[in-house]
């Protein structure tokens, strides 16, 4: 058989992970958001740490453009979920969301050539990031650009 970007074939022959595999169970993302927020804040940390360690003056320079940017997605980030859920705004969020993965592929690009342990402690969250913008897009879509029992305004 070729290869595939599929699920096991045991995940569709059993009626119990076909059904449950597509349904994020609620409980699950608690410890989810506590892992990748431990996972970003221990990569800042990382980086600082090697930032003050190297003699390099382009890499503390570089150190001071990241802490900039993971303070800027911190901020998009906790702007997201009051546009979404708070008013009701899948397209505003979707912008902030837009912002928000343009803000981290910079931090990336950033920490790619100066910290690859803090590069690679933040792609979780990246990848979950496009998950997000999926979820976020596909929401705004299938429910007019509005959330239901929001009333927009304008």
């Amino acid at each position: 058989m070729p290869w595939s970007f599929a699920l096991p074939q045991a995940v569709f022959a059993s009626p119990l992970f076909a059904v449950g595999t597509p349904i994020p169970p609620g409980w699950l993302f608690a410890p989810a958001w506590t892992i990748l927020y431990g996972l970003m804040g221990y990569a800042s940390h990382h980086a600082t740490t090697v930032a003050h360690e190297s003699l390099s003056l382009a890499v503390r320079d570089s150190n001071a453009t990241a802490q900039t940017l993971y303070t800027t997605q911190l901020a998009l980030n906790f702007l997201w979920m009051p546009l979404f859920f708070g008013v009701g705004r899948p397209a505003a969020a979707l912008g902030d969301m837009a912002l928000l993965i343009g803000n981290v592929s910079l931090l990336l690009a950033n920490w790619w050539s100066a910290d690859r342990t803090a590069f690679w402690l933040m792609t979780p969250y990246y990848a979950w990031l496009g998950y997000a913008c999926y979820l976020n897009a596909g929401t705004g879509y299938l429910n007019g650009w509005t959330l239901p029992g929001k009333k927009r305004s304008d």
